[in-house]
């Protein structure tokens, strides 16, 4: 497996998770930060409570920032540098996939991918739970919770402990179908 991985995080302004309001991608080779990229995103959307609340991000802040199409082109090469990693990535995968088919934009139509989240519930038993900002304690990474681009980083460090286990992380590799915006089952 290739030790260069993309970490992504996304956050939405509400509860039909089909567009962003921020996103973080953190490419990382042999653990190491090689390139980092945060965003605000202008969702073109109504912002619910709970995700201004949870993410401080609200309709003001993106009032001016550029929309997912206008990124589009600037997060693709980013995200094609290495297998995408996320904390409870169906979540973050299922978001980028629906404002690919909502704004009419193709990219791949398989991609693969790991969970974080999966991967350290097996390889971390230890941990009290393994929420992102639990996990982060644990290991003593810093987090601004919520925080795109704080998130996607702590997703990275925390792929590349697991690694350090010494398990086979292939085995958490999973492929995502954007066009039908779920995860393939495994045969």
């Amino acid at each position: 497996m290739s030790q260069r991985v993309v970490a992504f995080d996304v956050e939405t302004p509400n509860s039909l998770n089909d567009r962003m309001s921020a996103v973080g991608i953190t490419v990382m080779e042999r653990g190491q930060v090689v390139e980092e990229f945060y965003s605000l995103v202008n969702p073109e959307e109504e912002f619910e409570p709970f995700n201004v609340e949870l993410t401080g991000i609200t309709p003001e802040m993106v009032a001016h920032e550029p929309t997912f199409p206008q990124l589009w082109e600037t997060i693709r090469p980013i995200l094609e540098q290495g297998m995408l990693v996320a904390h409870n990535a169906p979540f973050d995968m299922s978001v980028l996939a629906k404002c690919l088919r909502d704004y009419g934009l193709t990219w791949h139509k398989r991609v693969p991918y790991a969970c974080t989240c999966q991967m350290s519930r097996r390889l971390i038993p230890q941990s009290p739970n393994h929420k992102l900002n639990t996990l982060c304690d644990y290991f003593g990474l810093e987090l601004d919770h919520h925080h795109a681009g704080s998130d996607s980083r702590a997703c990275g460090e925390i792929f590349f402990r697991c690694v350090e286990t010494g398990a086979d992380v292939l085995g958490f590799v999973r492929t995502y179908d954007v066009e039908r915006i779920r995860t393939e089952k495994r045969r």
